[in-house]
């Protein structure tokens, strides 16, 4: 049983959260289904914890009061996700890592690093545009808005080989929506490929992604499909260990 009041508010910070970060009352309440009495009562309670903010434009944005909770959040997931990443490495033989979408950026949140001595690294904690890399696709073909999130960030040059037309990237997610997985081949990175999946919670919405990466070759000879699957297996499990979706 849950508690309505509850329930609403995160309603109100999903879907601060689902327009990047701020939005106007209008777009609140057509995301949530509130009326506008509820949703200013609710936002009266949340600015005044600070969870929310009011910017200038009278839009509502999310608060600094969240900096400290996700900081604390990210830690746990990552401790979380750390026995599903060394199944990744020991599926792949190479370096696998966690990643979730913050504001318009991929973070890298957690990591298990390959065995061999040759391997690939993303830090933890690293900020990077969506997309250039494996994570970042998976993640953005899950949004709506993804047009909305490239016309923000644009599609800069990170190496010869990066999407830098919104047209070829857009049809690109939806190729990742229809296999289930996305590949970076050396866009971020010359020489290096990955390949990530999604993570979806209990209720299938996705709400980070796994990759593993490696030297271009070396992903390259692996069964893509065969390993493909065995990620989204661990994934799935991953992500019904972070419970339903609110």
């Amino acid at each position: 049983m849950t508690v309505q009041s509850v329930d609403r508010a995160l309603d109100v910070l999903e879907a601060l959260a689902e327009r990047g970060g701020a939005a106007a009352l209008s777009e609140i309440a057509a995301r949530t289904g509130l009326p506008y009495g509820t949703i200013h009562r609710l936002l009266r309670s949340l600015l005044a914890r600070g969870y929310v903010r009011q910017e200038s434009d009278r839009r509502y944005a999310l608060g600094g009061a969240l900096v400290r909770l996700g900081g604390v959040a990210e830690g746990m997931i990552g401790v979380w996700a750390q026995p599903y990443l060394e199944k990744m490495v020991a599926l792949s033989g190479e370096t696998a890592n966690l990643a979730v979408l913050e504001g318009d950026f991929v973070v890298y949140v957690a990591q298990a690093a390959s065995p061999r001595r040759l391997r690939m690294f993303a830090e933890v904690g690293r900020r990077v545009l969506p997309h250039s890399t494996a994570v970042g696709k998976v993640l953005l073909a899950d949004r709506p808005d993804a047009a909305a999130v490239l016309g923000r960030t644009g599609l800069p040059h990170r190496t010869e080989h990066t999407i830098t037309a919104a047209g070829a990237l857009l049809a690109e997610l939806a190729v990742v929506r229809e296999r289930g997985y996305a590949m970076d081949l050396g866009e971020e990175e010359l020489g290096v490929h990955c390949l990530a999946v999604p993570v979806p919670d209990g209720g299938g919405r996705v709400v980070a992604a796994m990759s593993v990466s490696g030297p271009a070759e070396r992903i390259d000879a692996l069964d893509q499909e065969t390993l493909a699957a065995g990620m989204r297996d661990l994934a799935r499990a991953f992500g019904a260990e972070l419970g339903p979706a609110g």
